[in-house]
């Protein structure tokens, strides 16, 4: 599963949508509740991308192959209580779910935590494993080039954006 920044912004009008749509949540400011759900979905994506780049560091230093980057991003992201792959889902939810108690722009939750994490748990898989597809796709046109090289990196970038203009998604 992989979150982009381009559905930040949909995702978090879905969330407060349905969230305060089926009174899960009140709120007299939804457009600030989706700026707090926001914060937490970019601070998610910094810190993946911090976690891989020190991952990739790790390995240069060593000198291991590429092949450890899944376990050395793994073991930093445990060492941090972050969620990386189905985890992302439940770390991203807990997080949301705390945003919206230290909120000033909630004014009241009427459902339990595990109400509001799965149903936030449900809008994010649907987005990200569209992504998901779009990913496996990539990495087989792409398949001859090593991960974790500025070679791959760029070609993955170039061709995930051909696919998706040629399916009509932005990003």
């Amino acid at each position: 599963m992989r979150l982009y920044s381009g559905k930040i912004p949909l995702i978090c009008g879905e969330i407060v949508k349905q969230l305060t749509a089926e009174g899960d949540i009140e709120t007299s400011e939804p457009a600030e509740v989706e700026l707090d759900v926001e914060s937490v979905l970019k601070e998610y994506l910094r810190t993946d991308r911090e976690l891989t780049e020190k991952a990739k560091d790790v390995l240069d230093k060593r000198k291991l192959p590429y092949g450890q980057f899944g376990k050395v991003k793994r073991a930093m992201a445990d060492e941090r209580g972050f969620g990386l792959g189905e985890e992302a889902l439940n770390w991203i939810c807990s997080q949301i779910t705390e945003t919206f108690m230290q909120s000033g722009h909630v004014e009241e939750i009427y459902s339990d935590d595990a109400t509001l994490r799965k149903k936030m748990r449900e809008i994010l898989r649907k987005h990200m494993m569209v992504d998901e597809e779009l990913d496996e796709e990539v990495r087989k046109r792409i398949k001859n080039l090593e991960e974790g090289t500025q070679t791959w990196d760029v070609e993955y970038a170039k061709v995930l954006e051909q696919i998706k203009r040629s399916r009509g998604l932005g990003d």
